[in-house]
């Protein structure tokens, strides 16, 4: 017995050296007998569904990134061959939704219309030959149809067997139309006329302007300082310099002169204090993701207990320029009681009128900043990160969104840019005086990136220096007992990133202090939620279901490093710890841990049908909290 302990703790020694998760040993096993495991369930599949038309297609993988070169090498070579690629996947394949539908049919036809291009229109009219060349029904019932009585999609729908007739015609329930009548679940959509008038650029920004106008007055104020430093004017009569009055900042009134008791500056500018106020203390603050954080998913985390959501990133420039897939960041569900939008720029003008524009024409409780963003693209151009080093321009952009948004301005920040130097304490005692509601602090620098924990020692120090402005802390949360942790630092809350991606029940696991073994059942279940919100955000035609597969796939590549509380030999698994080769407790189990791509498109085509023959898929993101490359074996699609 004793030997079978000692053993045991020589496992589990063994496996914290080496950076792993401790699994029960019953459940380990080598990575040749996990894919043969994973195949030999996939053929034992293949052959109970008789499938005659099987094929693979080879999904390329990314060219190597190609090393620095001595600047006179690169002169000696041919412009062809000088080109670096950087960053990782940059040349991972991208397949548009639009090709895997070779012939569409025309949108007059669903909307029972005339169609106005007539014999030049590219799309189908004829129904009998759409129907003929369409891709098979991927189930027998819509969910579009199930819950709003019908769907938009009509014929094109790849449920279209749910509300169709034999004679082509689209049912409806009467009753559920009804309910949903007048009913918006999705807002801070972009209008056509406001787009129009971004494009044109008619759209008048007026408290921006405002607040423009003061900050090139006191830049004038101190170039006239600096040429006529000795000919400042001697107060003599008790009045306020002219100096101090061009310097006063927006939220200074200065006195105009009126014929009644209001005047209209009286009425449109809000004073402080009768902005929204939002309580954001003591709740789970799901974090602002790219690409994975989209509007499906965070409605699965508002399940789940999330109380805090905010929209992906979005660059102010995309905005004010009318792009419509930058506006759909801005989007938010009915079900996000609390919702902000993040925003990222590096210059007051854009980011003072992109808040000016949000505040005017969506819906939000706070608008954020982003000032932590690693990236290369933000960082260089100042940015991001890059906006912590410019103290002076980072004022300027808080106080002109503070002078135009009537809800809540809050910032997302680092410690710092190097690893040995943090700045956020010194930041944040400036930013309470500049007007933040709300400070979320990232306990890593951007030199870090995931290669070291969260320091959450310092966390805890930035926020005692924050109060009485609530301090949100974020890194490394993966259970209940981290979270606990976390709070005892003294922050105001704690903000989920990754933690979410992996296992979105963290939200109950914290409100509940429990761990939960989730069985693989209901985790498919959670991706089914997932696909079933995206066909009703993207659509449920080919394009959109196509989209639906591409983010699930996205998400799925974290997902995979989730490790059953059930087979762990000690809990809670931490988030730098690499899961090891290891067989589940059912086939699903298994086929949910695996890190090839190939057994993911497995996965959605459970919850989305089969693939198309072109389809193509390799992940985004690759970074991870530890240093381990996904694994290329039979890196394959099956058809």
């Amino acid at each position: 017995m004793e030997a079978v302990e000692l053993e045991t703790r020589a496992n589990e020694t063994n496996a914290v050296s080496k950076g792993e998760a401790a699994i029960k040993p019953e459940f380990l096993t080598t990575k040749e007998k996990f894919h043969h495991f994973i195949d030999s369930e996939l053929q034992k599949d293949h052959r109970d569904n008789s499938s005659d038309n099987e094929q693979l297609h080879e999904v390329p993988e990314p060219e190597p990134k190609k090393p620095k070169h001595d600047p006179q090498d690169e002169k000696t070579t041919a412009p062809a061959e000088s080109k670096r690629l950087r960053g990782q996947n940059k040349s991972r394949p991208h397949t548009k939704p639009t090709t895997y539908e070779e012939r569409r049919l025309c949108l007059s036809v669903l909307q029972n219309k005339d169609c106005s291009f007539g014999e030049k229109c590219y799309f189908l009219h004829d129904v009998a030959e759409y129907m003929r060349s369409k891709p098979a029904d991927i189930g027998e019932r819509c969910y579009l149809y199930d819950t709003f009585g019908k769907c938009g999609y009509g014929l094109s729908c790849r449920f279209a067997k749910a509300h169709t007739t034999p004679h082509y015609q689209t049912l409806e329930k009467a009753e559920l139309v009804k309910a949903n009548e007048g009913r918006t679940a999705v807002k801070n959509s972009l209008s056509k006329e406001l787009q129009n008038s971004l494009r044109k650029r008619k759209v008048v920004f007026r408290k921006s302007e405002e607040y423009l106008k003061t900050l090139s007055k006191n830049k004038d104020q101190t170039c006239g300082k600096d040429v006529c430093a000795t000919k400042e004017p001697d107060d003599a009569g008790g009045k306020r310099p002219a100096s101090e009055e061009s310097q006063s900042g927006p939220d200074e009134r200065p006195l105009v002169k009126t014929v009644g008791p209001v005047t209209d500056a009286d009425v449109i500018k809000l004073r402080p204090c009768e902005k929204k106020k939002v309580d954001f203390r003591d709740k789970l603050y799901l974090a602002p993701l790219t690409t994975c954080g989209n509007l499906p998913f965070r409605r699965v985390c508002k399940r789940f207990g999330a109380d805090i959501t905010c929209g992906e990133m979005a660059v102010c420039t995309n905005l004010l320029q009318g792009q419509q897939s930058e506006w759909a960041l801005l989007k938010r569900h009915e079900s996000e009681d609390l919702f902000g939008v993040q925003v990222e720029g590096c210059f007051p003008d854009t980011m003072t009128k992109c808040a000016e524009l949000i505040n005017q024409n969506a819906e939000v409780d706070f608008v954020d900043i982003n000032s932590g963003c690693p990236i290369d693209l933000i960082y260089k151009k100042g940015g991001g990160c890059g906006l912590m080093t410019r103290t002076r321009k980072l004022e300027q952009i808080i106080r002109g969104m503070n002078h135009v948004l009537d809800v809540p301005l809050t910032v997302k920040i680092r410690t710092g840019v190097q690893e040995k130097s943090n700045l956020a304490h010194k930041l944040i005692p400036e930013m309470k005086s500049w007007g933040v509601s709300l400070i979320t602090l990232h306990g890593r620098s951007r030199e870090q990136r995931y290669t070291k924990l969260a320091d959450w020692d310092y966390i805890g120090s930035c926020a005692e220096l924050a109060r009485p402005v609530p301090l949100f802390g974020n890194g490394d949360i993966l259970s209940y007992e981290d979270a606990v942790k976390a709070k005892q630092t003294g922050v105001s809350g704690i903000m989920i990133a990754r933690g979410a991606l992996i296992k979105p029940w963290i939200f109950t696991e914290i409100k509940e202090s429990r761990h939960w073994d989730i069985s693989s059942g209901e985790r498919l279940d959670v991706l089914k939620d997932f696909t079933n919100f995206g066909l009703e955000h993207w659509g449920s035609d080919t394009r959109g279901v196509e989209k639906t597969r591409s983010f699930l796939l996205e998400w799925l590549s974290f997902m995979c490093r989730y490790i059953p509380v059930g087979l762990l030999e000690r809990v809670p698994q931490r988030i730098n710890e690499r899961p090891p080769y290891y067989l589940g407790r059912n086939h699903l189990e298994t086929l949910m841990a695996s890190q090839n791509v190939g057994d993911w498109v497995q996965i959605s085509e459970m919850l989305l049908g089969p693939v198309p023959n072109n389809f193509k898929f390799l992940p985004k993101h690759k970074a991870n909290a530890y240093k381990w490359v996904c694994s290329t074996h039979d890196l394959q699609v099956s058809n």
